[in-house]
């Protein structure tokens, strides 16, 4: 593929590293919970609290000796952290199912690249698994959580049932107005106290569960350094490659037509008749409406004006004017894009209708732009041979391109056709 792919505003993508990385993370962040979701939640963990008391007490007592043993500690310990892990599981999804927590399947991979032949740090295992040091560790905190939650929430039904009470004796006229506002206010610092310990065993047992399942704070924080530098470097390979193919297209195209135009000037001024002086003044007009093309080419492959005086939808339509191909052009937006949104999106699609064209043997492309959410999708499908290469030039350039948007971007291209071009592009 052609390096045109990465061709356009440079700067763009430089401010898109530093503005959209939070776009992606702050859309995949799932809907909040409703509050009678997440008391329904509460009081489950209460409940399931209780199996792993009993699981923590009977299987301590029964494997109890044999942990002792150490030519049998290694086979008691793997069972008691299976079972362990069989409760952290009931754990996992109901946080998934009343609080909207999301945790990766395997979050150690990019440890495992780095410690490929033994326990990371920390107790990390190796193959992106939870270590069964954690899982008991986690099970136990929670075991404890749960059931202190529980001793509050009945502490919080206690104090209703005296509060009717209170209402009921205050009906009939067996309690004073000094006696019922000692009440009130004795009531109401116990129910601010039992309010605020719901709260704070509700946080305990989220970070509870985001340590065990999720990755650590030091983990994000490597993970987005390591995708911040990967998206810079992509940016400087783009700023570069961009430099050499407008250079070559200036000395190559643009400065070879130049020169023939000062050499036809020339004979034309050395010419003694006119007849011939006129036909050599023809061509070089010939040739300056060649430069001028040129010119514009390279200028609107640099970055094409319309996008800022006419909008995403006019800019495509010329590149499906210029294109040599029939070209069907699905466009459905709601709201407007970010320049930077804007911008990679045209030359996703231009780079993918020239690559159908030039390279692909397509006989026909279909676009399509639609916005869902927060997301811009861009679909670019021919009808070509298929086979290309996802490491080639012009697909890399894309990619980066897109990933300095902390986009994504996908390619199925089976030999025989047709290849599909899909990029996910956060546009909050």
């Amino acid at each position: 593929m052609r390096d045109a792919g990465v061709s356009g505003q440079a700067g763009d993508a430089e401010q898109a590293v530093d503005a959209t990385h939070d776009a992606r993370a702050s859309t995949a962040e799932p809907a909040t919970p409703t509050l009678p979701r997440r008391t329904v939640g509460v009081l489950a963990g209460c409940v399931t609290a209780l199996p792993g008391l009993l699981y923590l007490v009977l299987a301590g007592v029964l494997l109890g000796p044999l942990l002792l043993w150490p030519r049998t500690r290694g086979r008691a310990v793997a069972t008691f952290a299976a079972g362990a892990r069989r409760l952290a599981a009931v754990e996992r999804r109901r946080r998934s199912l009343f609080f909207a927590d999301r945790f990766p399947d395997h979050h150690a991979d990019h440890r495992t690249a780095r410690f490929p032949h033994g326990e990371a740090p920390g107790g990390e295992a190796p193959d992106g698994e939870v270590p069964d040091e954690r899982i008991v560790r986690y099970l136990a905190a929670r075991t404890g959580a749960g059931l202190l939650t529980g001793v509050v929430v009945a502490l919080l039904c206690v104090g209703a049932v005296l509060a009717a009470l209170l209402v009921v004796g205050l009906a009939r006229g067996r309690l004073g107005w000094l006696d019922l506002a000692g009440q009130c206010v004795l009531g109401g610092v116990l129910l601010f106290l039992d309010v605020q310990g719901l709260r704070w065993l509700d946080t305990a047992d989220a970070r509870l569960a985001r340590a065990c399942f999720g990755p650590s704070e030091r983990d994000l924080l490597r993970r987005r350094i390591d995708e911040l530098a990967a998206s810079r470097a992509a940016v400087l390979r783009a700023v570069d490659t961009e430099r050499r193919r407008i250079e070559r297209d200036l000395h190559d195209g643009v400065q070879q037509r130049l020169v023939a135009l000062a050499m036809l000037l020339g004979r034309a001024r050395r010419e003694g008749t006119p007849e011939r002086s006129g036909r050599l003044l023809h061509q070089a007009h010939q040739e300056s409406q060649e430069v001028l093309r040129e010119l514009r080419e390279v200028a609107w492959r640099v970055y094409p004006t319309a996008l800022d005086d006419l909008g995403l939808r006019e800019a495509l339509a010329s590149v499906t004017e210029r294109s040599g191909l029939p070209v069907r052009t699905d466009f459905q937006l709601s709201r407007p894009l970010p320049a930077s949104v804007e911008t990679a999106a045209y030359f996703l699609v231009s780079e993918c209708v020239t690559n159908a064209a030039k390279h692909a043997a397509a006989t026909g492309v279909l676009v399509s732009v639609r916005q869902e959410e927060a997301l811009l999708l861009v679909r670019v499908q021919d009808d070509g041979v298929g086979g290309a290469d996802p490491a080639g030039s012009g697909l890399t350039g894309l990619r980066s391109r897109v990933g300095a948007l902390d986009g994504r971007l996908h390619l199925h291209s089976p030999s025989g056709g047709p290849t599909i071009v899909t990029a996910e592009l956060p546009c909050a």
